[in-house]
């Protein structure tokens, strides 16, 4: 009982939300004169989602269907399991896209992650929505560090489904 007066105390305080946990994974090239040549593992495993869903699902509003994201992320000859911080954008309905940003810190440096789902439509969710284009800068500087492409992995998703929680 105590559970169903939380909720309902939630929904009533406008504080209702969700979360989910998601891993992207999959490789990087470092661009020229910043690592080894050749393709390297990238993993994110992040948590996302919001905690006011009115203004989440708010058409009218600049938070609809933007999610706060945090996790940690892996790149080959870069580092592994650093926290990294952002928002995941579910842009279905103006651009077909599902944008993830992120920043995280190594040894003093800023970097920001910029990644993309793109061409969603129903034809092709299998692919679109699963296949993410990313592109890894200097935040400092502004240079392109990597490019690279990460997958949901559908043997995973029976845990992202069982993540699914209120928040």
């Amino acid at each position: 009982m105590r559970r169903i007066d939380d909720l309902v105390a939630m929904v009533r305080e406008r504080r209702l939300g969700f979360a989910v946990d998601e891993v992207m994974s999959g490789y990087h090239r470092f661009e020229p004169g910043f690592g080894p040549a050749g393709p390297l593992p990238m993993e994110f495993r992040v948590t996302w989602g919001t905690k006011n869903l009115r203004r989440y699902l708010d058409p009218k509003g600049d938070g609809f269907l933007v999610n706060n994201l945090e996790g940690k992320v892996s790149i080959g000859c870069l580092c592994r399991d650093i926290p990294c911080e952002g928002t995941l954008e579910l842009k279905y309905f103006s651009e077909q896209a599902i944008r993830y940003t992120f920043a995280f810190e190594i040894d003093g440096k800023v970097y920001r992650y910029a990644g993309e789902k793109v061409n969603i439509w129903p034809w092709n969710l299998p692919v679109s929505h699963t296949t993410c284009f990313g592109t890894l800068v200097e935040t400092e500087t502004g240079k392109l560090v990597s490019r690279s492409v990460t997958r949901f992995r559908l043997r995973t998703f029976p845990a992202f489904l069982a993540s699914v929680r209120l928040a």
